[in-house]
């Protein structure tokens, strides 16, 4: 295990977190928001995003090292694998005055609620906080097993 693991490994769920925070705030942006892409000639709702966090297990290094029995079972952090739309049905709100009413009076509204976005949030900002720990964790022993030197 070299050195640096646990902090590219804890680098790697940092930045995880991070974007899984920005695909939230973007969501919350636009839960309102009944033009967000062009479609056949029709404009379509905003479409929930979700990141899809996996295991980065897909290094050469960590098969080779498996491979000649030399692994130590430690992870190699996370990737995000995609960035996917919830297809979940749009919200109907009856709102005949609104501009993007269909005909029976009804709006598309986005597939966001603002209460699922926020503890998806709380969950990706306690994650954050975690990981900034055990970041300045291993940065500390790092910094102390430098000073047995001395």
């Amino acid at each position: 295990m070299s050195m640096f693991q646990s902090l590219n490994t804890t680098a790697s769920a940092l930045t995880g977190q991070r974007l899984r925070m920005d695909i939230i705030s973007s969501n919350m942006a636009n839960a309102e928001s009944t033009r967000a892409e062009f479609v056949d000639g029709k404009w379509q709702p905003y479409k929930r995003k979700v990141a899809v966090l996996q295991a980065d297990e897909g290094k050469f290094s960590s098969f080779l090292h498996t491979a000649m029995g030399k692994s130590d079972g430690t992870g190699q952090g996370l990737n995000v694998t995609e960035i996917r739309d919830d297809n979940s049905p749009a919200k109907l709100v009856y709102d005949p005055e609104h501009p993007d009413a269909r005909e029976d009076g009804y709006v598309e509204m986005p597939n966001v609620d603002p209460l699922k976005e926020m503890v998806d949030l709380m969950s990706a900002t306690r994650s954050y906080e975690a990981n900034v720990t055990v970041f300045n964790a291993s940065k500390s022993m790092l910094m102390k097993a430098l000073e047995i030197g001395k």
